[in-house]
């Protein structure tokens, strides 16, 4: 695992979320950048890091694809103790993507410190992409010991808005959909929504969901 890459607001923060990135994209994607930043905006602290196949492609290790998702979660774990030390307040954990799978499934479980209030999605993986016939992956939401808040573009292959109304969430799962979005939450050129406007979006109903589980 790589260092943790924080942006932190001038003022003191309301909340720290430890973020993980999707299973192609490093931790300083164009779309993990323009997050973080808005995040910060918001008052909210961001944490990032990289699972260790992700930060051996920086040292010239092979593109090979990420290891299953439930073997990704002692690598977040491991980041939350780091972060914990390094930060006072509330902590949300969460990612993009796969990222957002994996701290859902590691809010499953039994050894869950209190600091970590709820759980954040920026477009979840519900299924694959583009195939809503195929396996749902709900059981880490269901699971979720934790209040979840999904950040979903309205047209994301990985899970629609159109195929997410056809079926219940959980009590503790909340999701808020983004204008025109794709998965990167990116509008289509004719949509009057924007990239820059959904993200702003998104941080701030994360910013709203940090301040009701206080």
């Amino acid at each position: 695992m790589t260092d943790i890459l924080w942006s932190t607001p001038e003022t003191p923060a309301t909340a720290t979320l430890l973020l993980a990135h999707g299973a192609g994209a490093a931790m300083d994607s164009a779309f993990m950048n323009k997050l973080a930043e808005a995040l910060k905006t918001e008052g909210i602290a961001v944490a990032r890091f990289e699972f260790a196949y992700m930060a051996a492609r920086r040292t010239g290790g092979s593109k090979r694809p990420p290891p299953k998702a439930d073997k990704l979660i002692g690598e977040f774990q491991t980041a939350l103790q780091s972060i914990m030390q390094a930060c006072d307040g509330p902590i949300l954990i969460g990612g993009k993507s796969m990222g957002g799978r994996v701290a859902a499934m590691l809010a499953g479980g039994a050894s869950l410190p209190g600091r970590v209030k709820g759980v954040t999605c920026f477009g979840y993986p519900f299924h694959a992409t583009g195939k809503p016939d195929a396996d749902w992956r709900m059981a880490p939401l269901e699971e979720a010991k934790r209040p979840v808040q999904i950040l979903q573009g309205d047209r994301d292959p990985f899970g629609s808005q159109a195929e997410l109304d056809a079926i219940t969430m959980p009590s503790h799962v909340a999701l808020h959909y983004l204008e025109d979005g794709n998965h990167d939450f990116g509008p289509r050129g004719k949509s009057p929504a924007t990239l820059d406007g959904n993200i702003t979006e998104a941080a701030q109903t994360i910013a709203a969901f940090a301040a009701g589980l206080a």
